[in-house]
């Protein structure tokens, strides 16, 4: 049983810091993403002893009192989402989630806010933002961590359309329209561009390809970008000649990354 963790943390610029949190996580570590605009970095992981240690380190070196950047959070270590890949299930990330947030909020002092079948994680940033009552751990947040939101999910694609054009209220309408049951969206300016950052939910039905051909559909797009990784099964839908506009290679997909490691779907990862 496997499940993929795929941490969150509010630092996209020290390049110091980010190789610490990366090298905390051990064999645990598939990928990393940093955004020096977005101030964030994604670190995909494996495991349940991966997420731990990095949030450990970016306790220790991230302080979100000074931080500045394009992308919403609520603390230092900001989203830890537990993921079942091959024979794992959801129940099985959920008791990874509850496990995670049992420690974070013992051994960090972090109040920790849950997500999942319960709640979204959107409904949780509102829910953190206008009434901090956290489901675990102190009722305050962290002094210079903040607080965590700690969910289970199923898998998802995080990934960027940038806009030829910096024009935010174009972005924001088109993130509107396009928002959906399969689709969050956020329009964002990222430097001196424009981006259309988006979850794709259901990525099997609309993936990264679809994203970017519905952004055309309606405006000039520079590029995609990928964020993390992706399941093999969503780059196969995609002609590999579209690859390169798409910010997509051949190594950019979970299964790829774990063979890398030496890892299968379904190998017990701790």
């Amino acid at each position: 049983m496997v499940l993929e963790c795929v941490v969150n943390v509010s630092e996209g610029r020290r390049t110091d810091v980010i190789a610490a949190l990366a090298s905390s996580a051990g064999r645990g570590l598939l990928d990393v993403h940093s955004d020096p605009d977005h101030h964030r970095s994604v670190l995909t992981l494996v495991g349940e002893h991966a997420p731990r240690a990095v949030a450990r380190v970016a306790i220790e070196l991230i302080d979100v009192r000074t931080h500045l950047g394009a992308h919403p959070r609520i603390g230092a270590v900001d989203v830890v989402p537990f993921v079942p890949l091959g024979s794992a299930t959801i129940e099985d990330a959920i008791g990874a989630r509850d496990r995670f947030a049992a420690w974070a909020s013992e051994t960090l002092d972090l109040p920790c806010f849950l997500y999942g079948p319960e709640r979204s994680l959107p409904e949780l940033r509102r829910l953190a933002r206008d009434n901090f009552v956290p489901d675990a751990g102190p009722a305050h947040p962290h002094p210079s961590a903040g607080a965590v939101a700690v969910g289970a999910r199923p898998v998802l694609i995080a990934y960027n359309v940038w806009l030829t054009e910096p024009d935010l209220e174009v972005a924001r309408q088109l993130a509107i329209e396009l928002r959906g049951p399969a689709v969050r969206t956020l329009a964002l300016v990222v430097g001196h561009r424009v981006q259309l950052s988006a979850n794709l939910l259901s990525p099997l039905e609309f993936g990264p390809a679809d994203l970017f051909d519905a952004v055309a559909a309606r405006t000039r797009v520079a590029k995609g970008e990928l964020v993390g990784l992706l399941p093999s099964a969503v780059l196969e839908r995609i002609s590999c000649r579209r690859w390169s506009m798409l910010g997509l290679d051949e190594h950019s997909t979970i299964e790829s990354r774990m063979a890398t490691a030496g890892l299968g779907l379904d190998d017990g990862v701790p």
